[in-house]
């Protein structure tokens, strides 16, 4: 049996980007809001709930037939992502703690890697955004796996990349459907609610492993 992480130092750490490593998830509900309500409809925090953390086809997918728009999922998909890359330059900003938890798995050697919902246009124009392209070399989207989160499949992806054991592997998240992907691919997952779109108690099940920010997980790193 693989020691607990809680007892020592990973040997990769693999980030969920939206809402863990970048606060977008914001800039992604002035986008979608946009979309919903060029079309005469109204947002609700109901139907927002339903889709946080997944992959974007399938969050169109569900969005369409919430709101039975008549333009179809190519239209809508397309809108959104344009409108993202408009808006993540100017507006989409690291997470409290996210550059001093980069720093120290930097000087610490520590593998890291991406594993999003996310397009990779999305995860290319954030990492390129904030400066970060030599740190995440590997940046792995559920877009390019048979299944998105909380399937396991990006997780695991990432891991082979790699080249390190999912088991050896510290996933960072901040939705439940992401920390149910990590669990699933048999990571250690340390959960940072992003409290624009859920609550510690999201997480009852999922993860025991449940911190107020990337402030807090970098001084259990430190402590391991």
């Amino acid at each position: 049996m693989s020691p607990s992480l809680d007892r020592m130092t990973p040997s990769a750490v693999i980030f969920d980007m939206d809402g863990l490593l970048v606060d977008s998830e914001s800039i992604w509900l002035i986008a979608e809001k946009e979309m919903i309500e060029s079309r005469g409809h109204v947002y609700t925090e109901e139907a927002r709930a339903q889709i946080v953390g997944l992959r974007m086809d399938e969050f169109i997918v569900k969005l369409h037939a919430i709101y039975q728009f008549e333009d179809d999922l190519t239209a809508l998909h397309d809108q959104l992502l344009a409108r993202m890359l408009e808006l993540i330059p100017e507006m989409v900003k690291p997470q409290p703690g996210a550059r001093e938890l980069i720093d120290y798995i930097v000087e610490h050697n520590i593998p890291t890697a991406i594993a999003s919902s996310s397009a990779m246009s999305i995860i290319e124009a954030t990492v390129k955004a904030q400066g970060w392209d030599e740190i995440f070399a590997v940046r792995c989207s559920a877009e390019h796996e048979a299944q998105g989160k909380p399937a396991p499949d990006v997780y695991l992806a990432a891991a082979r990349r790699l080249n390190i054991a999912p088991a050896e592997c510290l996933a960072l998240e901040d939705s439940p459907n992401g920390a149910r992907a990590a669990v699933a691919a048999g990571m250690t997952c340390y959960a940072v609610p992003d409290a624009s779109h859920t609550s510690i108690s999201s997480f009852d099940g999922i993860t025991p492993h449940i911190y107020k920010s990337l402030h807090e997980v970098l001084a259990n790193l430190r402590t391991s």
